[in-house]
């Protein structure tokens, strides 16, 4: 492939994460995969045909997304790609009080991101060029009972990425996804059972991952004077 690209992928180990890894693998991009579940990894490695690489990574620790982002550069030579993924999303309203959820999406939805810029932005400007990916949610557009810290999360992720956008060189391109119901583990983290009652209906009507990895593969795939800035990606039925 002429245009194959070294693309890292932070919450490869399920989900959008590990169907953005398998889909731009098989399109024959180099992946370095990064999340926390080391078995996860292996097993995406194993699948990528020599063409996913994969490493331990907690997107909350500034000095690991930077060993992250290092680490491949000195492997491959250069990075073209990151796709800021990493999320999660334990739904509650504000009046239960669980305040140490709001803290974890704060600390992964929000810092993680920024922990991905901070590290793979010097590189860019260095090279002259890359793209950053963020997932973001539909929730930065909506926000449901429920939802509002997790949505104001991923509001800041837009906002942030936006404002990335903005303030670098038009050779570094930037793109917000942001993803309706998809099938994915990122309920399973809802302890509030008022909320994981909701979410049972909510995604009654769900897209599978790879229509989320499609976009991306889109994005990334469009010649260097074309910018896709966003795009929402969801369930026809999703209202």
């Amino acid at each position: 492939m002429t245009n194959s690209k070294i693309v890292l992928v932070t919450g490869a180990s399920s989900g959008i994460g590990e169907a953005v890894a398998t889909r731009l693998a098989g399109e024959g991009h180099h992946v370095v995969a990064g999340a926390r579940r080391e078995d996860r990894l292996a097993a995406l490695v194993e699948r990528g045909a020599g063409r996913i690489s994969a490493r331990r990574l907690d997107v909350t620790d500034r000095v690991d997304v930077a060993a992250f982002v290092e680490d491949a550069v000195a492997v491959h030579g250069r990075i073209d790609v990151v796709v800021d993924n990493a999320g999660v999303m334990p739904l509650s309203r504000l009046d239960a009080g669980l305040v140490d959820e709001w803290d974890r999406m704060i600390d992964v939805n929000v810092r993680g991101l920024l922990h991905g810029i901070a590290a793979a932005l010097p590189v860019f400007q260095r090279q002259g060029g890359g793209h950053f990916v963020t997932v973001a949610s539909i929730g930065a557009h909506e926000v449901v009972p429920t939802a509002a810290v997790y949505s104001g999360t991923k509001f800041a992720a837009w906002a942030i990425t936006e404002g990335l956008r903005l303030e670098v060189d038009p050779s570094i391109r930037v793109t917000t996804v942001s993803p309706g119901v998809v099938e994915s583990e990122l309920a399973d983290s809802i302890s509030d059972p008022t909320a994981a009652r909701a979410m049972r209906s909510y995604r009654a009507e769900a897209i599978p991952p790879d229509a989320i990895a499609r976009a991306v593969s889109y994005a990334i795939g469009e010649p260097p004077d074309v910018d896709v800035n966003e795009i929402i990606v969801r369930p026809s039925r999703q209202r």
